[in-house]
């Protein structure tokens, strides 16, 4: 038995050697946050950013949503994390939608309107030539998104979202309210689209993937890179390692429970790309929400992609095997 363990111990060691010898392709992403909303934003891009032999980051834009304060706050956490990962001079961060999608398709037109940097950042990136095709992360509202679109119809042809969001089937969810026009917009466009499910307090979406404080103060501290200069926190203190800063935004955070655990939603986005066989999913005609309850489409020729029951225990095991042995994004 012992002799067959070892055998497969080592066809595992040459099969790994010989994906990295081939050269596995890296995602191509860019993750568009609202980074200052809770804490699973950071986490998810520390995650991405400990995963540089998986990850190809081309670049970071925020969006402001109704916790966190305005669009500056956004970008400035998102910048937190990018300086803790030494990286906020090689990976380009720009400012998304303040406002929402009927406050700016308007304005598109103008030289200059809310959310632009971030936007065009987004189109360029997608009309890139010989680069790979484009995986957009959205964890945060899809204003950024359909803003793009209405720009420019040929960005649907260029990427691909990956969007965590949704109770789908059951109504409410946060990122979904804070621009439901901009979600139907770009659920009745041709992107290719992925729902990463959230389902508040039920076991097949994200919200059941769980860090517990107690176990982030006895995994983090340390972990990740050592920061060339200190950030300070957002609530506070100094640090050096996103590890340290993890258990700071930990302890001052809400938790609905005695267990103090807090989902890592926006994390499982980035693990699933990382990882399919993390979640299950399956295709379904686009629905649309109306009056905030969602209403199927069963004749819709436009298909999008569910995302649901994922394995959080392998989920959580890679996150925290990641902060601990980190492949940091390379300098283009």
């Amino acid at each position: 038995m012992q002799k067959v363990i070892y055998i497969m111990l080592g066809l595992s060691l040459l099969f790994s050697i010989s994906c990295k010898d081939k050269g596995q392709p890296k995602h191509r992403i860019i993750f568009d946050t609202d980074a200052n909303n809770e804490l699973d934003d950071q986490h998810a891009l520390a995650y991405i950013l400990s995963n540089g032999d998986v990850f190809d980051l081309e670049g970071v834009t925020v969006n402001a949503t109704n916790n966190g304060s305005n669009i500056d706050q956004h970008y400035a956490e998102a910048l937190r994390i990018l300086q803790l990962y030494n990286a906020d001079k090689t990976i380009p961060l720009f400012k998304g939608a303040d406002k929402n999608f009927t406050d700016i398709e308007n304005d598109l037109d103008s030289a200059h309107y809310d959310g632009d940097a971030g936007v065009q950042f987004l189109l360029d990136q997608a009309n890139q030539l010989g680069k790979d095709s484009l995986i957009i992360i959205a964890v945060g509202k899809l204003t950024n998104i359909a803003l793009a679109i209405k720009k420019d119809p040929e960005f649907v042809k260029k990427a691909k979202i990956v969007w965590l969001g949704s109770n789908y089937p059951e109504q409410g969810e946060y990122n979904q309210q804070n621009d439901t026009i901009a979600m139907n917009f770009v659920l009745a466009s041709q992107i290719p689209f992925e729902m990463v499910t959230v389902r508040y307090g039920k076991p097949s979406g994200t919200d059941a993937v769980k860090a517990y404080q107690s176990e982030i103060k006895e995994k983090m501290k340390g972990l990740g890179p050592k920061a060339e200069l200190p950030i300070s926190g957002r609530h506070g203190g100094s640090f050096d390692h996103f590890g340290d800063y993890s258990i700071s935004l930990f302890e001052y955070i809400h938790y609905g429970d005695e267990k103090k655990s807090r989902p890592l939603f926006d994390m499982v986005a980035a693990a699933i790309v990382k990882n399919p066989s993390w979640g299950q999913k399956r295709e379904i005609p686009a629905p649309v929400l109306r009056n905030n309850q969602w209403v199927e489409q069963p004749e819709n020729s436009r298909k999008i992609t569910l995302w649901e029951n994922f394995d959080k225990d392998a989920i959580m095991k890679d996150y925290y095997g990641r902060m601990e042995h980190y492949q940091l994004i390379k300098p283009k």
